[in-house]
C-alpha cells in the first residue's frame, strides 16, 4: 500500500485460476488479472466462452489470419488482436450476454438512445 491518505487496490496477478473461482464468475473492474491456462486455442475459446460476461477481450497472437479466426470464435462485445480492449468513438463498443446491452458510441451506438416513431399516412382511398 502507498504511504498516502485514500483507497488503492495493488495491481495484482492471480497465477492459477480455475473456472469455479469467484474472479472467473464475476465481472472484476479493476486492477486484477486473472491467468487461466488452456491446453490449446480450442481449450481457450472454450473457457473465455463459458462465462455469463462477454464485454472485451485482447487476443495476442503471431498470426493475425489466426487472430481473426479465434475472435470470429469469441461471444465478446469487443476483441482486440495483439492490442488493449479500448473504446473509440468511431467503433460501437458494449458486451453481450450479461455485461449489458447494446451498444454506444458511433452511428450504431447514436441509434441506441433514439426512439423511432413511424406514422404510416394511406395513400389512396380510405378502408372501407
Amino acid at each position: 500500500m502507498p504511504d498516502r491518505p485514500g483507497f488503492y487496490y495493488e495491481p495484482t496477478v492471480l497465477d492459477q485460476v480455475i473456472p469455479e473461482m469467484p474472479i472467473l464468475a464475476e465481472e472484476v473492474f479493476g486492477p486484477a488479472v486473472p491467468l487461466v491456462r488452456a491446453a490449446n486455442s480450442d481449450d481457450a475459446v472454450r473457457l473465455a466462452n463459458a462465462t455469463r460476461f462477454g464485454l472485451g477481450s485482447s487476443l495476442w497472437i503471431s498470426s493475425l489470419v489466426r487472430g481473426e479466426q479465434l475472435a470470429l470464435r469469441l461471444a465478446i462485445g469487443h476483441t482486440a488482436i495483439n492490442g488493449m480492449t479500448v473504446s473509440d468513438p468511431r467503433l460501437p463498443f458494449g458486451g453481450v450476454k450479461e455485461s449489458g446491452y447494446g451498444r454506444e458510441l458511433s452511428r450504431l451506438g447514436l441509434h441506441e438512445f433514439v426512439n423511432a416513431h413511424t406514422i404510416v399516412v394511406g395513400v389512396g382511398r380510405a378502408p372501407t
